[in-house]
């Protein structure tokens, strides 16, 4: 059976108060219940802002509230529903349905008739398959629902196209250390909802942590500052110390989503810091990785592909040693295994950059997409059988162990690409004695030819070009 939308008009009621100070966690009954209580908002809330004006015209626009855990995106929806008079109802969707969502319709269509709007809040919207969100556009372009979707995914991903262009987006930072202790004053100060009304103060370096530990999230901050008081009770004391807030934290586990933007994220922060020639922050982002729980050899992969992508020729041992790297964790294992990942990334952060390699691999790529599946040239095809061979296959090959230099004239691309460049050695590591070789042997490929030279030899190699074909 659908689950019932939950609507919450009591939340601010005087009986609906009186049960949450006796009941609620006190993150829960610290919850902002005016826009002016709301941290971290202020350009968003700010007098003028278009969300301020559409409060005051009780005339709510769809949202989709973009943000981390602790950001504000649930206590926004209610707060916009109370103070513009809407209805508010709740879905989650992780366990909503299609069925939900047509109950919370038809419940929105019964206090539309009593001449009150609503406003249909959707947690974690990203959840939501294609089905269940159609099911919401259509209430959205016909003004049955003010719909508000909270997710901390990029809704690009995961909302639709279709009711992503009818909502507004707004993104919702984390929590800034001034907007945490905004909030831990506030707790301490509220003798109705927080803890005003005992005698515990806070010790200015427990604050301190635990506003390192909430990571821009109110609710982890308002759940540890809570625990760190019983705590501090507990043992006879009327001071929460740092000591308190840290036992409040627990074992620490970095916030990961394998699937999500926070993976690519990490990964992309990794590469960014190997690229940058940054070994220290390179071996952070891999333990960060490796704490929250990913898989070692994901983290190793990403070094391989950096060792190609960013060091190159450069240093043609910097992908062996990647590879070693993704050995050693798949016979080590964790915890074992993560010193060799952090010795390759040193390794990769302080070797010389190249991304000739890289620019080769891309122009190759872009002539096979731009001229598609040319025929190999006769002369490079293989012979086994008498037919192939009949057939010219293999005819006009030119060993090159059989001439001096072992440069021949062969044109070993399709007529089509002849002449083209892809691999362009770059000035840094070992790359300029690559160019000087490459040029050498463009040279003697030359005079093989009957042509001229196009440079004498050991002379550097022509910049990149632009056009496909070339190494641009």
């Amino acid at each position: 059976m659908p689950t019932r939308p939950r609507r919450e008009p009591s939340l601010w009621s005087e009986a609906g108060r009186r049960a949450a100070a006796e009941h609620a966690p006190l993150a829960e009954r610290l919850r902002p219940r005016r826009l002016d209580e709301l941290v971290g908002l202020a350009a968003l809330l700010a007098p003028g802002a278009p969300l301020r004006q559409e409060v005051q015209s009780r005339r709510l626009a769809s949202l989709l509230l973009w943000g981390p855990p602790g950001s504000g995106k649930t206590t926004l929806a209610r707060v916009l529903a109370s103070e513009a008079g809407y209805e508010f109802t709740a879905l989650s969707a992780v366990s909503s349905g299609v069925d939900d969502v047509r109950s919370a319709l038809l419940a929105a269509d019964e206090t539309g008739a009593r001449g009150t709007r609503t406003l249909l809040f959707v947690d974690e919207i990203h959840r939501f398959h294609k089905g269940q969100q159609d099911a919401l556009l259509h209430a959205v372009e016909e003004g049955r629902v003010t719909l508000v979707g909270a997710t901390t995914e990029n809704p690009a991903f995961h909302v639709n196209a279709a009711l992503l262009s009818r909502c507004r987006l707004l993104r919702l930072p984390a929590l800034g250390p001034q907007d945490l202790r905004q909030l831990l004053s506030r707790a301490l100060g509220d003798a109705e909802r927080g803890l005003g009304g005992t005698p515990l103060q806070l010790l200015p370096e427990a604050g301190e942590v635990l506003v390192a530990q909430a990571g821009g999230d109110a609710r982890r901050l308002l759940n540890q500052l809570e625990l760190a008081a019983q705590l501090a009770q507990g043992a006879g004391r009327t001071t929460i110390e740092a000591d308190d807030a840290r036992a409040a934290r627990g074992e620490a586990v970095p916030a990961h989503d394998k699937d999500g933007d926070a993976h690519y994220d990490l990964l992309s922060a990794l590469h960014k810091s190997l690229r940058g020639s940054d070994p220290d922050a390179a071996a952070y982002w891999i333990q960060r990785l490796l704490v929250a729980g990913e898989d070692p050899r994901v983290v190793a992969r990403r070094l391989v592909r950096m060792a190609s992508e960013d060091v190159g020729l450069a240093d043609p041992r910097a992908l062996g040693i990647a590879l070693d790297a993704l050995a050693a964790v798949e016979f080590l294992g964790l915890p074992e295994g993560d010193a060799a990942l952090v010795q390759a990334a040193i390794y990769l952060a302080l070797a010389p950059r190249s991304d000739a390699v890289y620019r080769a691999s891309n122009a190759a790529r872009d002539a096979v997409e731009e001229h598609g599946a040319l025929p190999v040239p006769n002369d490079l095809r293989n012979a086994p059988t008498p037919l192939a061979r009949a057939l010219g296959h293999g005819r006009g090959y030119v060993l090159p162990h059989d001439v001096p230099d072992a440069v021949t004239a062969q044109e070993h691309l399709p007529e089509a690409l002849a002449g083209a460049r892809f691999y362009e050695p770059g000035a840094r590591g070992a790359e300029p004695e690559l160019a000087r070789r490459l040029a050498e042997i463009r040279r003697r490929r030359a005079i093989a030819r009957g042509a001229a030279p196009e440079s004498p030899a050991g002379a550097a190699p022509a910049p990149p070009a632009g056009p496909t074909g070339t190494s641009g």
